[in-house]
């Protein structure tokens, strides 16, 4: 990498963040401005789009995401569904605001297994209000078959 080069994987400093409002932030993270989160490094996906009240996550489980039973760890589609919610409610943020996930609820639909092949996640807002904003995400395979689905209300915060 050379010098000055934005890393791959890494965190943006608060006062960047706070600069920002949230669709410019998701957009600093897809053009390479900004790096993605260390977590997208250890379960491999990426931000993908982002636009006001939407944003779409990719990943391709592997082996190493296995549980006991030979099939990937329902944290992992979790994780993305939780992702990609809250990115689309980050992405209607203003300057100087943030946000918490403070409940989640997924519906698992089929096992992903290492023949699943790339995932997608997709969020949207369903209501963005002062202090509450909900939204609700999908994760599908490349066919389009819905594997989870998920609902999400965050706390909207002053940074």
């Amino acid at each position: 990498m050379s010098q000055g080069a934005t890393p791959a994987f890494g965190v943006v400093p608060d006062e960047t963040r706070r600069e920002l409002p949230g669709l410019a932030f998701l957009e600093g993270i897809i053009d390479r401005r900004f790096p993605h989160p260390p977590m997208c490094a250890v379960l491999g996906f990426a931000l993908l789009e982002a636009r006001s009240g939407f944003a779409a996550f990719q990943g391709t489980p592997t082996p190493a995401l296995f549980n006991p039973f030979g099939t990937v760890h329902g944290g992992y589609a979790a994780t993305l569904l939780d992702s990609c919610m809250t990115c689309a409610i980050l992405s209607t943020l203003e300057r100087g605001q943030g946000l918490t996930t403070v409940e989640a609820k997924v519906n698992f639909i089929r096992p992903l297994t290492e023949e699943t092949g790339a995932v997608r996640a997709e969020g949207r807002v369903l209501y963005s209000g002062r202090r509450l904003a909900t939204a609700d995400g999908r994760l599908v395979d490349a066919d389009g078959n819905l594997l989870a689905h998920a609902t999400t209300t965050c706390l909207v915060l002053a940074l």
